[in-house]
């Protein structure tokens, strides 16, 4: 038993859970704190950048110290394929994608999944901060973690609910500072114990730079508008910039100018004053549902964006909302009150008010 109650259910100490580890704080403490009650646990580190074997020696330390078997595998060019490559393709497309959402669906839920029951695991558990709850109605129900300040239910919205059935959040229920001081107390350092940068695969979270590195996007110019249609300079390529953005624009103005929308159509960076930052609603696409929408509240909470508190919408236009296959094509969902447009590409997240994830999926327009 942790230190802060059970975590995880008493079924799951009949059965071997893969414990995916980077070497960090969290991943270490999902690893012990399985141990440590007893459940059959192997950690498994995936290689979803060029392999290091510097990182695999440190992290085969690591678990030797805790006395865990550890498996590493090589899932490098499955990764470039599903999450670097579509990344570069939304900025092509004048988009703001979000990776990290991406990876947790395609590639830890997905690919590494794969590996951990081909090594003989029954479930994956990861250092995410999230709690998975069983529901009669509808199976398993993903819900926002115990700790506000590391929640990341909204990075897990978009895995189907077939994989969240085979996962374990032994975080869920944890805060940061709880975890950081149980390793403390018992001594234990992760080989890499700071907090990961933001994007993977991007050096120094510059991401433009690695745009221009992978030699996708290009420097081409188009015009910069008001929302009345005034032309007030020009831009360089729409990728530079996000909704919602005040510096950097390169425009003077007798007031401070935000991104208002880009219109990849006509390559043309649509700008507005504040009063002009309002949207109330959004188009989304490839829907992951994770409740059947039958049982939604007719009043939804959404975040598009991490970090942001959720706020008040409706759900309407649900194209395919079918349980059978767990998607839908497209959703309308429309604010009850304006909001700052939510960036094209990133994630829609839907909860009830109970902190349960109903489904998520990718911005297409804001409205």
């Amino acid at each position: 038993m942790g230190p802060y109650g059970p975590l995880v259910h008493k079924q799951h100490t009949t059965m071997t859970i893969a414990v995916a580890i980077s070497g960090g704080t969290d991943s270490m403490f999902a690893l012990l704190s399985l141990k440590e009650q007893g459940v059959p646990v192997f950690a498994l580190h995936a290689h979803f950048l060029p392999r290091s074997e510097e990182r695999e020696h440190a992290l085969a330390a690591m678990c030797n110290t805790l006395d865990v078997p550890f498996h590493a595998v090589d899932l490098h060019d499955e990764f470039e394929r599903c999450v670097v490559e579509p990344f570069l393709d939304e900025y092509v497309h004048a988009r703001t994608p979000n990776p990290c959402a991406l990876c947790n669906a395609r590639m830890k839920f997905g690919a590494l999944l794969r590996e951990a029951r081909t090594l003989g695991a029954d479930r994956i558990a990861t250092g995410h901060y999230a709690v998975l709850r069983h529901d009669p109605a509808c199976g398993t129900v993903l819900a926002c973690g115990h700790d506000p300040a590391k929640d990341q239910s909204y990075f897990l919205s978009l895995v189907p609910e077939q994989a969240l059935a085979q996962a374990v959040f032994p975080l869920g229920r944890q805060t940061k500072v709880a975890v950081r001081a149980e390793l403390t107390r018992r001594g234990l350092v992760p080989a890499y114990p700071g907090e990961s940068q933001e994007i993977c695969f991007v050096p120094n979270d510059d991401y433009r730079a690695f745009l221009r590195s992978r030699g996708k996007v290009q420097e081409t110019s188009g015009p910069i508008l008001t929302v009345s249609g005034k032309r007030v300079g020009s831009h360089s390529g729409l990728w530079h910039y996000t909704e919602g953005q005040r510096k950097g624009l390169g425009v003077a103005w007798h007031a401070p100018l935000y991104v208002i929308r880009k219109d990849a159509h006509s390559n043309t960076l649509v700008v507005g004053e504040k009063e002009h930052l309002v949207s109330n609603g959004c188009i989304v696409r490839n829907v992951n549902l994770l409740v059947p929408p039958s049982l939604w509240p007719q009043q939804v909470l959404v975040r598009t964006r991490y970090r942001q508190q959720p706020f008040a919408a409706q759900v309407a236009d649900l194209v395919s909302g079918t349980r059978d296959n767990g998607t839908a094509a497209s959703m309308t969902v429309r604010f009850t009150g304006p909001r700052t447009p939510p960036a094209t590409g990133q994630i829609c997240c839907l909860y009830d008010g109970q902190g349960a994830v109903l489904g998520g999926g990718i911005i297409e327009e804001a409205l």
